[in-house]
């Protein structure tokens, strides 16, 4: 029989709440939701207020979808005592911008830390840390039962909720870390308590609530904060914020700082990376022992960050050889650079979808694995805005031309204000059309795709680049639409 994840008892016990339910209510629960859209039979649904709704107003149908039993306010528990099994919690100060619920989940996820003897990891970074994140997923599920973070769960409630779904019987445990301000990261990182900590790189990103890429950085560097006791930092040597990642990593309980990247005093150095179009070989000398692997995703991006997965791998004491084969297997999450064949008239063009979202570092990145694919005909940008970069945004999107330039991209369309930026900057010959929006450009890029054309298309999450992609398949896919080996620029 599977072990539950928790108990009803044992959950209220973590959270300090109390239990509102008959004595025949189910004791075991099965899982942890936040949504009835997703929720399953004997999950926990946890009734969180958010920025447009209230989750108490969803209590009633999660019980009625089979909800083992529901996390309420105090105050809100007469009102729903008759729906099924509550844990009332009581309200607390300011912890959790005063939502009682998310407190109670931070609750439940410091006694999941507590209870696991699983080695713990996480990660941050500007770019890439989801990336990394799926790559140490997929190499120690070979090696124990993994848990980590669903997509980009990283905020102040995705976090907990990672941690809250941990079974007590996990290995490893993989968690990514994002922020938009600092501080953010400082309380995550002390929740989860990693073993292993990792920072990816430092860009540009959510620049406007910086004043400088010093301050990312330090932000950033936040996460050594929560690390273990004689924990692991691993840091990019190659970015030019190394030494104050690494100033915080010494100021923290860190036994230990490895760096890796192509610079020659990296402690896990790519001396060889061979770019091919569906994948890449990377030799690397980690802490002085030869490793050659093969990555079954395209760039040069994911080259290096696939040398953090085996820095953690070798810091764990993990079977090093076995994750430099599971690597060969590797594929990235939806958005993050997924290919598909389409059917065009009488032949084939290749869709890359890197839709999730962008920044400065990821389009050059993006652009860097469309210039690698093999294409008989056109290679195709398709680009929404890039969202969070304060003052310099039009800057920064003009900027992007010369990285369309050095890469040979033949056409681009752009959707947005910012990325009209980029369109205005770019030759006459490599403009295929602007729209204001994702909705006004999709009919154009439909219309434009020939035989033999690769089409790239990428994006901030609020520009919905992702209905272009979406436009192409349905027009496009048919019998002849596959997922293929793909690349991904975080």
């Amino acid at each position: 029989m599977t072990e539950p994840l928790w108990t009803l008892i044992d959950a209220a016990a973590a959270m300090g709440g109390r239990v509102v339910a008959d004595a025949d209510a189910p004791q075991n629960l099965s899982g942890i939701s936040i949504d009835t859209r997703t929720l399953k039979v004997g999950d926990l649904f946890f009734a969180i207020r958010g920025e447009a709704r209230d989750g108490h107003d969803f209590v009633r149908d999660a019980l009625a979808r089979g909800a083992g039993a529901a996390v309420v306010a105090e105050e809100r528990a007469a009102d729903l005592a008759e729906a099924g099994p509550l844990i009332a919690v009581p309200s607390r100060d300011e912890a959790s911008d005063g939502d009682a619920v998310l407190a109670a989940m931070r609750g439940l996820a410091v006694a999941s830390r507590a209870r696991t003897a699983a080695r713990v990891l996480a990660v941050t970074g500007s770019v890439g840390k989801t990336g990394t994140k799926e790559a140490l997923r997929h190499v120690l599920a070979a090696q124990g039962a993994t848990h980590a973070s669903v997509a980009s769960y990283n905020n102040h409630w995705g976090v907990p909720l990672t941690l809250s779904r941990m079974p007590a019987s996990s290995e490893f445990g993989v968690f990514e870390i994002g922020m938009n301000h600092a501080g953010e990261i400082a309380p995550l990182t002390r929740l989860v308590r990693p073993e292993i900590a990792i920072v990816t790189t430092v860009e540009p990103v959510h620049i406007e609530h910086f004043r400088s890429l010093s301050g990312i950085a330090d932000a950033k560097g936040e996460i050594f904060s929560g690390l273990e006791p004689g924990g692991v930092a691993i840091i990019n040597r190659d970015n030019p914020n190394f030494e104050r990642l690494k100033a915080h990593a010494l100021a923290s309980r860190a036994g230990r700082v490895v760096s890796f990247g192509e610079h020659r005093e990296a402690d896990v150095r790519a001396e060889r990376i061979v770019m091919r179009p569906d994948l890449s070989i990377v030799d690397v000398r980690a802490m002085g022992v030869p490793v050659t692997y093969q990555l079954g995703t395209p760039g040069r991006h994911t080259a290096l960050n696939s040398l953090a997965v085996i820095a953690a791998v070798q810091a764990l004491g993990a079977d090093l050889a076995l994750a430099a084969l599971s690597l060969a297997q590797l594929r990235p999450p939806a958005g993050r650079g997924a290919r598909h064949l389409l059917q065009v008239g009488d032949g084939e063009a290749l869709l890359v979808d890197e839709s999730y979202n962008a920044n400065p570092a990821s389009v050059r990145a993006a652009l860097s694995t469309l210039a690698g694919v093999e294409s008989a005909g056109r290679r195709i940008a398709v680009l929404g805005d890039m969202m969070e970069l304060g003052t310099e945004a039009p800057r920064l999107h003009s900027e992007l031309a010369q990285a369309v330039e050095e890469h040979g991209i033949d056409l681009v369309f752009t959707a947005g204000p910012l990325m009209q930026e980029l369109f205005e900057a770019l030759p006459t010959a490599r403009r295929a059309g602007a729209r204001a929006s994702s909705a006004e450009l999709v009919d154009q890029v439909v219309a434009a795709l020939r035989p033999g054309d690769a089409v790239m298309v990428k994006g901030s999450n609020s520009t919905r680049m992702g209905r272009i992609v979406e436009a192409l398949k349905a027009r496009y896919g048919g019998a002849a639409d596959q997922d293929l080996a793909v690349g991904r620029s975080g």
